[in-house]
């Protein structure tokens, strides 16, 4: 049987579901600072943007304690399927959320979730075992302790899942920087990471400097 961890994403395939991302549920959060968190939720939002990939989202009981979903994905995709649930914990056991993802004619799913043990793990060991392809977006799924995150990963990964972080998932939906959206990429990454925005900022200003520079001694021949 073909081992399909050995595939990269092909983002032509794939589709973004944004589980549970509730204000209430960050409360609980204790594995990773909630503004990181929340930070690259909105970057996967801001990613699913660029490469025009279908998004999907969902709450859990958000007129109770779970709390709204963070307003900034919506901001940003507003033609995200938003599918409400009748109580279900486990998003994947709701039939309209499923055929959602089945709407969109694609079999990989990059999924990130509030509480990473329940709102992430379920829904996805549920897909591997309707044949998708999954890959879980770690530091974008808060949990509320680091040892349960540990314990969920290792139960998603006997499941099949990919495990992976935002700036590598990314990174290998881009694939390349010789691809006219490459600053975009690049204005992502570095609200993810400060000090690679530095990096990014840095080499801007000396790649015009050089060609200020360049420019001017050819005017002076």
């Amino acid at each position: 049987m073909e081992n399909q961890q050995n595939k990269f994403i092909d983002p032509n395939d794939a589709v973004l579901l944004l589980i549970d991302h509730q204000s209430g549920l960050f409360q609980t959060v204790q594995d990773m600072d909630v503004p990181t968190l929340r930070r690259n939720v909105i970057a996967l939002a801001k990613m699913a943007k660029l490469v025009n990939m279908p998004a999907i989202n969902t709450a859990s009981v958000p007129s109770g304690p779970n709390g709204p979903l963070i307003p900034e994905v919506n901001e940003i995709l507003p033609e995200i399927v938003y599918v409400p649930r009748n109580g279900e914990i486990n998003a994947w056991d709701n039939p309209k959320f499923v055929k959602a993802v089945e709407a969109t004619g694609r079999k990989t799913l990059i999924i990130a979730g509030t509480l990473t043990s329940i709102c992430l793990a379920f829904p996805a060991i549920s897909a591997l075992a309707d044949g998708y392809k999954v890959y879980t977006v770690i530091d974008a799924s808060g949990n509320w302790s680091k040892m349960a995150t540990d314990i969920t990963l290792a139960r998603i990964v006997q499941a099949g899942a990919i495990p992976t972080d935002t700036f590598a998932l990314m990174a290998e939906v881009q694939n390349t920087w010789n691809r006219s959206d490459a600053m975009e990429f690049a204005s992502i990454y570095g609200e993810l990471l400060p000090h690679y925005g530095l990096l990014i900022e840095s080499h801007q200003r000396a790649f015009s400097e050089g060609q200020a520079n360049d420019g001017s001694k050819k005017g002076g021949i």
